[in-house]
């Protein structure tokens, strides 16, 4: 789980936030019953599997809803890439 929510914080990294909210809308679509993560996900049984609650997936899913966020240059609306903010060498 953490891995897919990862890949959605590189997505919107990249300035692909619609991907990355497709990605993190499938992540939110298989919480249990009381909204809670585990490590992983098998979909042949549709059920989760592992620790749980698993740490790592919540932190991941906490990133990766600060990235799509408001807050985030390339959250919300940024679908297209965003310039550099990295200053350039005097």
């Amino acid at each position: 789980m953490a891995c897919s929510l990862w890949y959605a914080n590189a997505l919107v990294a990249v300035g692909d936030a619609g991907r990355a909210r497709d990605v993190f809308e499938r992540v939110l679509s298989i919480r249990n019953d009381v909204g809670l993560l585990s490590e992983q996900w098998d979909p042949d049984t549709g059920r989760q599997l592992g620790n749980a609650p698993q740490a790592f997936s919540h932190i991941a899913l906490v990133e990766a809803a600060f990235a799509l966020g408001d807050g985030h240059p390339r959250g919300r609306g940024a679908d297209t890439a965003v310039s550099s903010t990295i200053p350039e060498s005097p």
